[in-house]
């Protein structure tokens, strides 16, 4: 008798937890609310708000995504793997440390603003709907380019040799080869960066610029922090994950198209667009994104470099928290990742950023307390959500891959007999180890600058390396905050660099 390369239990295992982690949460904040508070206009207007600018963000992220994904995987240049990990600095970067590039860039005084001064040019304003819009296009391009980039590697090469000896031309090489990945990756990556801007909140914090830019995330944290209305909160927080779970579920019956063929794994030139057009086309998006996206990070490295050396004893002992919160966040997200790798399983995946991290981290406080006290357990806590927020992520990666897998490689593994470990050592792990390291580099990158669990249950002794930059910052310590943030970078983007270079070495990219 065949046998299946998968057990049923383990999947069942990581979907219960994962619906647990989504329930228990809610459950709590919605029965610790004596009442729900009426829907307001002003939550009206935060609900518009937040459609709009994630419609806008998820759009033109995508839209600039193709072509440079497009010109990175048919060109070869020397730097190109430094680009390739480079281009996702910015989702992965801490996002008050990324909103201060921004400012340093486009800000009133930035210098964008600078050098247009002589030529009489009005001052860019980067505050509003415009300003929320580029940095969440600044956050979101880069993953995008990444997802819609693993899509173009994955065709086959023998596709492509077969194209250019049929002597194909680019229109029909795009409509046969390429337009059909695009149809599968494109949805799923537009509904990802939606659900992700649904949940803005530092952005519209510091670049809304009032209450006309107040997003629905916004509104949950003020009726918190200032009016501790849980029923108002639970509203809009239900609110919130039943926009992103409609997202989620239309963008999964866009992408339910057959998996393309697997090929040999042999990477081979292409012999497409090779015109000097094209080339130069490739060449100006390549410069455009690389200007765009590196030099808010190259703002945030210059005004570091006077801090670093003058952090203290309780930062650099933040930093090692943050480390063991970002490595272990990132083992358990697999150990989810793997079994969930499935269109139901990413399906449910998504309400890792559908719930508000603030609605789940008052709903975890509100479960521990009675048991524990919620303060010994903040490293443990934070590493968990971390996993949880960062799971949608791994699988909307793994999962066209781990699809295609199981579609060329299940009869021959049941003719083999493999099962269990043996499929996934033999089989499974082999063929996603590109995905997989891509997917644990961005989890751990996100891990180490999460700023939000953290901040309600840490003490001064559990800090992590955000939550204390954020508290310099409130000290008015900028240049030690600047240092800190220097290292929160630099530790970000090497575990960002290890994970996502372990996964390619030997792959060909």
């Amino acid at each position: 008798m065949a046998t299946r390369p998968f057990s049923i239990t383990v999947p069942i295992i990581a979907a219960l937890c994962v619906a647990g982690l989504v329930i228990g949460p809610v459950t709590a904040v919605v029965l610790r609310a004596e009442a729900f508070s009426g829907f307001t206009p002003a939550d009206g207007q935060a609900l518009r708000f937040t459609l709009v600018q994630a419609t806008l963000s998820a759009a033109l992220s995508v839209l600039f995504a193709i072509p440079l994904a497009r010109a990175l995987a048919r060109r070869q240049f020397i730097g190109r793997r430094l680009l390739v990990a480079l281009l996702g600095a910015p989702f992965i970067l801490p996002v008050i440390v990324a909103v201060l590039g921004l400012l340093a860039v486009f800000g009133q005084s930035g210098l964008l603003n600078r050098l247009l001064a002589p030529l009489g040019v009005p001052e860019v304003q980067i505050y509003g709907l415009h300003g929320v819009v580029l940095a969440h296009v600044f956050f979101n391009l880069p993953l995008a380019t990444r997802l819609i980039l693993q899509g173009w590697l994955a065709i086959p090469a023998e596709q492509f040799r077969l194209a250019a000896t049929l002597g194909m031309r680019p229109r029909a090489m795009w409509r046969s080869i390429e337009r059909p990945m695009l149809q599968r990756i494109v949805p799923g990556a537009f509904a990802v960066i939606f659900v992700i801007c649904l949940s803005s909140f530092a952005v519209a914090l510091t670049l809304g610029g009032g209450p006309r830019a107040t997003t629905l995330e916004l509104a949950i944290y003020q009726s918190m922090r200032f009016d501790f209305d849980l029923g108002r909160a639970a509203v809009l927080g239900l609110l919130q994950l039943g926009l992103a779970l409609t997202a989620g579920l239309i963008a999964l019956r866009l992408t339910s198209l057959p998996v393309a063929a697997q090929g040999l794994d042999r990477p081979v030139p292409r012999w497409d667009r090779t015109d000097g057009i094209a080339i130069g086309t490739d060449t100006l998006w390549i410069v455009l994104a690389a200007v765009f996206l590196l030099t808010p990070l190259a703002m945030v490295t210059l005004n570091g470099l006077a801090g670093i050396t003058t952090l203290g004893a309780s930062v650099w002992q933040a930093a090692g928290h943050s480390i063991l919160v970002a490595l272990g966040s990132t083992a358990l997200c697999l150990l989810w990742a793997l079994p969930l790798a499935s269109r139901w399983g990413e399906w449910l995946g998504l309400a890792g950023i559908a719930l508000s991290p603030l609605v789940l981290g008052i709903g975890l406080f509100l479960i521990v307390r009675p048991f524990a006290n919620p303060f010994e357990l903040a490293l443990y806590v934070t590493a968990t959500v971390n996993a949880f927020v960062s799971l949608p992520f791994a699988l909307r990666i793994l999962r066209p891959e781990a699809e295609a897998v199981r579609t060329e490689y299940t009869r021959l593994s049941q003719a083999l007999g493999l099962s269990g470990w043996a499929w996934l050592r033999w089989v499974l792990v082999p063929r996603l180890r590109r995905p997989l390291g891509f997917a644990a580099g961005l989890t751990a990158a996100l891990s180490m600058g999460d700023l939000g669990v953290i901040a309600l249950f840490a003490d001064p002794d559990r800090a992590t390396l955000p939550l204390k930059v954020y508290q310099l910052m409130g000290a008015y310590r900028m240049e030690q905050a600047a240092g800190g943030a220097l290292l929160l970078l630099l530790l970000s983007l090497t575990l960002f660099w290890v994970f996502d270079r372990g996964g390619r070495v030997g792959s060909g990219t």
